[in-house]
């Protein structure tokens, strides 16, 4: 098995892909003609969007997103959270936590999507080595 991609349930696709590729600089993989689907790729995995519409009409119920109570984040990694978390803010983006470092070495920001799904914006972790 693959971790192939992640779907986050949207009201409006195409505006949730452009605030992706505006606030974090990834790149539209595919957008179903209906706009209820669409995909950014993102490395290996994929970051995709279904419309709450479709997936009602595929029998489910989708409950919205609450950044101030999240049951997930989506984490995107950078040299310069900084410039990144600026970057989502100009976006659209609400700040949730400003950059700062934290005490095992990694930069982080917390912002809020215009869905209410959480994202942080970190630098890279520095595992311990195997040694």
């Amino acid at each position: 098995m693959i971790f192939r991609y992640t779907i986050l349930y949207v009201e409006d696709v195409p505006a949730t892909m452009d605030f992706y590729e505006r606030a974090f600089a990834l790149t539209r993989g595919f957008l179903h003609d209906s706009g209820d689907y669409g995909e950014l790729a993102t490395g290996e995995t994929r970051l995709a969007f279904s419309s709450r519409s479709l997936m009602r009409q595929l029998g489910k119920t989708p409950a919205a997103a609450d950044a101030k109570a999240p049951v997930f984040e989506l984490a995107f990694e950078t040299d310069d959270v900084p410039g990144a978390l600026e970057r989502a803010l100009s976006a659209g983006a609400t700040l949730l936590q400003d950059a700062r470092r934290e005490e095992w070495g990694q930069t982080t920001a917390y912002v809020g999507d215009p869905n209410g799904y959480l994202v942080e914006i970190c630098s890279p972790v520095q595992l311990p080595s195997a040694g």
